[in-house]
């Protein structure tokens, strides 16, 4: 029982196992037993939240606690002043929410934890699992198989690579992470600390060239200015580390080159996009399409049967691209409904949980009963349609203050010949918050995209830990003392 209850209060467990649930509801065939999993662990979380909060007291050790707290508070608010039928799913939200604060980003506050182990753990199981799902998906491109179950296309999903994954904008975000995951792994500093041995450099060649090939196949764009942004913000952190006594000459010369580079970057990247798209397509086999059916069967029908066959047939060549030609795929639209939803309750918002039933109710919205339609494609504008201004305020501060801090140490007390890894953690934040103009990728959404960036942000979190120690600095606030870190 005692050794049960351990478990059961593992953070770093509870971490590992929640990111590699979430990764497998984004992959077919895995998708459905999934969710069970997911159910648990959902629950295992709360569980920790209240452990966390009551038990080790960790919001006194989180850093920026006080706007963590005003911005629930406000979420709690605005749930109460609209209650409706979105009440359940505003409360699983708010569980979620503080899943993402507590026990993600409050990663910092847990004492006695090697969080480069963690983290070895973490990349190395993306690393394996995406180039094995990533070969596969190849192996059954190049060979002219096509997967259709139910309504759900794989390998090639509405004229885009999809592979094994359920959708072509994941396996987009999935490939980044991998990337991003290599990169990690090749810092020497960091295997030092996480006291872990390298992985052979030919699986993570291997694995880039396969997530690469995908991120350009899957013609994802929120994923792909996620990629350059990564690049563009690693050119930056090399650009200007240790800069605090740069002559202005020198800083000017260095924003030119870096601009420079930088549109060398999106050229090249888009160009070298168009030549693999149209290369594998000249390169692909006759498509095989497998479907499975489902029919009744004789005999008063209550029973059915399941099975798969495989047809060779005639269709158009894959060409890798959107075949909606509209840039935006309708985001504009929902931007303009969702600024319409913002008056209606400018100050508190109207609740995640209620922006499909408004958008309906009181709009005539476009708005659907579709898994995708809770966050408008741009998470910003979701916390922004969801708590309103005060809401919105607390979060920004949040994020205002825990960046400036990361920044400040990072190129004070980072060079660019650095091995450690909080220059991989600052560019895939930045590019994270650049790619959450697009996608529902920051906050109102159980999945791994948002769990993952609150992962990234807690690791660099640790790293105040590092450099910025609690002291014991307090502000005084009418005879209280509050610790300076929680402000």
């Amino acid at each position: 029982m005692e050794r049960f209850k351990l478990t059961v209060r593992d953070a770093s467990r509870y971490r590992i196992l929640y990111i590699i649930v979430l990764f497998f509801n984004n992959v077919s065939f895995i998708q459905l037993p999934a969710y069970p999993a997911l159910f648990v662990m959902f629950f295992w979380g709360l569980y920790l939240v209240y452990y966390k909060i009551v038990r080790e007291e960790c919001f006194d050790r989180m850093r920026f606690s006080v706007w963590v707290l005003a911005f629930l508070a406000t979420n709690f608010l605005t749930m109460l002043i609209n209650i409706s039928v979105g009440l359940v799913y505003n409360l699983i939200m708010m569980a979620h929410i503080s899943n993402c604060f507590f026990v993600f980003y409050g990663i910092h506050t847990e004492k006695d934890l090697n969080t480069k182990g963690e983290l070895y753990k973490i990349c190395k199981f993306i690393i394996y699992v995406t180039t094995i799902l990533g070969v596969l998906g190849f192996a059954c491109l190049m060979s002219g198989i096509r997967f259709k179950i139910g309504w759900t296309n794989f390998i090639i999903f509405e004229n885009r690579y999809t592979g094994l994954y359920t959708n072509p904008n994941i396996l987009g975000f999935i490939s980044v992470v991998s990337i991003v995951c290599c990169h990690i792994i090749s810092k020497h500093g960091f295997l030092v600390q996480a006291k872990r041995g390298r992985i052979s450099r030919i699986w993570l060649a291997v694995c880039l060239s396969v997530n690469l090939i995908s991120l350009l196949l899957c013609d994802s764009n929120a994923s792909f200015v996620l990629f350059i942004c990564y690049v563009i913000f690693t050119l930056v952190f090399y650009y200007f580390s240790m800069s605090a006594r740069m002559p202005f000459k020198q800083a000017m010369i260095k924003l030119l080159a870096l601009t420079i580079a930088a549109a060398y970057v999106v050229g090249a990247s888009f160009m070298v996009r168009i030549i693999c798209q149209r290369t594998i397509s000249s390169l692909q086999s006759s498509p095989q399409t497998v479907t499975q059916e489902i029919y009744d069967a004789p005999g008063g029908g209550e029973m059915k049967e399941s099975f798969i066959t495989a047809q060779t047939t005639e269709s158009e060549t894959v060409t890798f691209k959107h075949k909606n030609k509209n840039l935006d795929s309708g985001r504009i639209k929902l931007l303009q409904e969702s600024i319409r939803l913002f008056w209606m309750s400018p100050v508190f918002g109207i609740s995640n949980g209620n922006i499909i039933e408004y958008s309906q109710k009181y709009q005539n919205g476009t708005f659907t009963m579709s898994y995708h339609n809770n966050d408008i494609h741009n998470g910003y504008m979701t916390i922004l349609v969801s708590t309103g201004i005060m809401g919105f305020l607390f979060f920004a501060v949040f994020g205002l203050r825990l960046g400036k801090h990361i920044i400040f140490n990072l190129f004070k007390r980072q060079n660019a010949a650095s091995e450690d890894i909080l220059p991989c953690l600052f560019a895939f934040c930045c590019s994270y918050l650049v790619y959450s103009l697009f996608e529902k990728a920051l906050l109102y959404d159980i999945s791994f995209m948002v769990i993952w960036f609150w992962y990234m942000i807690g690791m660099s979190s640790v790293y105040l830990n590092k450099y910025e120690p609690l002291v014991g600095a307090h502000y005084n606030l009418r005879r209280h003392k509050i610790p300076r870190h929680m402000i």
